[in-house]
């Protein structure tokens, strides 16, 4: 399904992009798109979303950093030597859940320097 969804998206964009009459509908879809961005009403909406997502953060941006740290010390917990005054976590049991680490060189083969 998702193969079917790309190719059909792609020969759209093929279209508009590759004949005449492709290239003029996307005159008239980029102008429709720009009169709709830039309709009052619209940015009203687009205002008033802004304004209520900065509140939410405001409002919930201390609750939310002190449950990052309240997971990250129960995750890191283990052994703790505070005599130097720095906290230091057991790592031992921790492994990555996302796969391998890679390092920036292996990320760029071609940026590698001899």
């Amino acid at each position: 399904m998702k193969g079917k969804l790309t190719f059909v998206l792609g020969a759209g964009v093929g279209y508009l992009m590759g004949t005449r009459a492709g290239r003029q509908q996307f005159e008239k879809i980029k102008t429709w798109a720009s009169d709709t961005w830039n309709d009052p009403r619209l940015q009203g909406y687009v205002h008033d979303a802004e304004h209520a997502a900065t509140e939410f953060a405001k409002t919930q941006g201390g609750a939310l950093k002190d449950k990052a740290v309240s997971t990250a010390k129960s995750r890191f917990s283990g052994s703790s030597d505070e005599s130097d005054g720095e906290r230091s976590f057991d790592t031992s049991s921790w492994e990555p859940t996302d796969g391998p680490l890679v390092d920036a060189d292996d990320a760029n083969p071609e940026t590698r320097h001899a």
